[in-house]
């Protein structure tokens, strides 16, 4: 996906990495209706979820779901998930994200996205994002209908 900021450049972005849980899922189910705009978004990027699946249903959640999932250890998770992120080609990234353990991804992905689920979001995640969206199917539509970052991100 290549959208272009006025002021800013262009963002030329070819991978979406997502947390779970606070993210997509709440306690360890994932959101309402995310099925097909995941479909929708996987025909414009590589979609990776990452989580140290704390209640141990990710898998279970996202199969059938064109998306890789990444389980990552316990303990050092805003590193590992950074260390994910740089791994794909940080430039090419875009972030959505939550915690304070997404903070790290979300500052060094070419777009990083705080969401406000019902979880809320950690005061250090929305510090380090481009964006704050109040939901996660706000934030899905800003990919889905990329003007509206242009909109918000444009100088």
């Amino acid at each position: 996906m290549r959208i272009t900021i006025p002021g800013s450049g262009d963002l030329e972005l070819n991978h979406l990495v997502l947390d779970f849980n606070g993210t997509i899922a709440r306690d360890g189910k994932l959101l309402s209706n995310l099925d097909k705009t995941f479909g929708e978004l996987a025909q414009q990027y590589t979609i990776h979820v990452l989580t140290a699946d704390t209640c141990g249903s990710v898998v279970s959640e996202l199969e059938g779901l064109p998306c890789r999932v990444q389980i990552i250890e316990a303990g050092r998770e805003a590193e590992q998930k950074e260390q994910y992120v740089v791994s794909l080609g940080a430039d090419q990234v875009v972030c959505l994200g939550n915690g304070s353990n997404d903070r790290l991804m979300l500052k060094v992905a070419r777009l990083g996205i705080a969401v406000l689920e019902g979880e809320g979001s950690a005061v250090s995640a929305i510090l380090h994002a481009d964006i704050v969206a109040r939901s996660i199917y706000d934030a899905m539509g800003m990919l889905l209908i990329p003007q509206r970052i242009v909109a918000t991100l444009r100088n």
